[in-house]
């Protein structure tokens, strides 16, 4: 495995709920955007963005309605809407098949540095978060900035943590609706896409500097 994939590897086993739109051609390889529906243990449905290369679509793999596993890369890009430049997150997929019923469903795995102090806060039923960017490394002197929440005695472990601090998150990549209300006082629901964390480690640290938390379902 390359040192780029053990920095940041997903594995995601879904059904695939649209067709693949053509997204962009690099070097002259088309790439698809689809997305994913993956089942939480709670019932709930995670509805993931997945960037899929035409090499990997043969045999009509991304029907509508199939069950896929997925292995590859959570990555952040910039996208400029009017003046202003949006942070764009979806799954790079390098290899695909049908659904692999032996792996986990859900499960992210990012090495990378703190890139903006930690937000802790608590929720109005008294549950322990905080909210971490994290910068994660990959070829080309690229960098992927992933939001990641952290809960419970998580969350009070990593608000100590300073700007800089080499970390590996273990969680599943999870969508979450929200409303924003516009310029104009439109209100639009939006679809936001982050890690929800279940356990943490300081990277070369000691056995007492990891700490775990129940994963939220």
């Amino acid at each position: 495995m390359s040192t780029e994939m053990q920095n940041n590897l997903v594995t995601l086993s879904g059904t695939v709920v649209d067709q693949p739109i053509f997204s962009h051609e690099v070097f002259g390889e088309k790439f698809f955007d689809v997305t994913l529906c993956v089942k939480r243990m709670s019932g709930m449905d995670d509805m993931l963005p997945v960037s899929v290369s035409e090499h990997l679509m043969a045999n009509g793999l991304f029907t509508v309605g199939n069950q896929v596993t997925i292995r590859g890369q959570f990555r952040s890009y910039n996208k400029t809407v009017g003046e202003k430049s949006k942070l764009m997150l979806t799954v790079f997929a390098r290899e695909a098949g049908p659904l692999d019923e032996t792996v986990n469903s859900n499960q992210l795995v990012l090495t990378g540095y703190i890139c903006k102090a930690p937000v802790y806060r608590k929720t109005p039923f008294n549950r322990e978060i905080c909210d971490v960017l994290l910068a994660v490394n990959r070829q080309y002197n690229k960098s992927d900035y992933i939001p990641c929440i952290v809960w419970g005695r998580n969350a009070r472990f990593v608000s100590m943590l300073e700007v800089g601090e080499h970390i590996t998150l273990v969680g599943r990549v999870q969508s979450r609706s929200y409303q924003k209300k516009l310029d104009d006082s439109t209100v639009v629901t939006k679809t936001a896409y982050e890690v929800s964390v279940s356990k943490v480690s300081l990277v070369d640290g000691n056995p007492q500097d990891v700490t775990t938390d129940e994963q939220i379902c």
